[in-house]
């Protein structure tokens, strides 16, 4: 097996116009290493221009030894954010099967609306 899994090929957090936060992943078809439980974005609702944390709950079956995040970030459809960070940088590797908490604090751009997070 790959030591260098891909945590997340990626996924998508969409704000709908009922302003609730779903995930997707890019290729719904492929079985991920890692499975996204819960996103919570603090603080709620988010500040334009403010540092926002994200907060991404998942689970693993495996232990992963790196890979990358890929976030999207869509307000109504239009894209407002996009990054890849090293997981490695976020959390300590490797990450043992289980749960965990994958933490990233980011300034969102100032264009961005304030979102406030319906739980479904």
């Amino acid at each position: 097996m790959d030591r260098q899994l891909m945590l997340f090929a990626c996924f998508l957090l969409l704000v709908s116009s009922t302003q609730a936060i779903g995930v997707k992943y890019c290729d719904k078809k492929k079985n991920y290493a890692v499975t996204i439980q819960q996103v919570k974005i603090i603080p709620d609702p988010v500040v334009t221009g403010k540092p926002a944390t994200f907060n991404i709950s998942a689970v693993t079956g495996q232990a992963v030894y790196g890979g990358k995040v890929v976030i999207n970030v869509a307000y109504f459809g239009v894209p407002v954010h996009q990054e890849t960070r090293d997981v490695c940088e976020e959390v300590s590797c490797p990450i043992a099967a289980g749960d965990f908490v994958l933490s990233h604090t980011q300034t969102l751009p100032s264009f961005t609306p304030p979102v406030r997070l319906l739980h479904t």
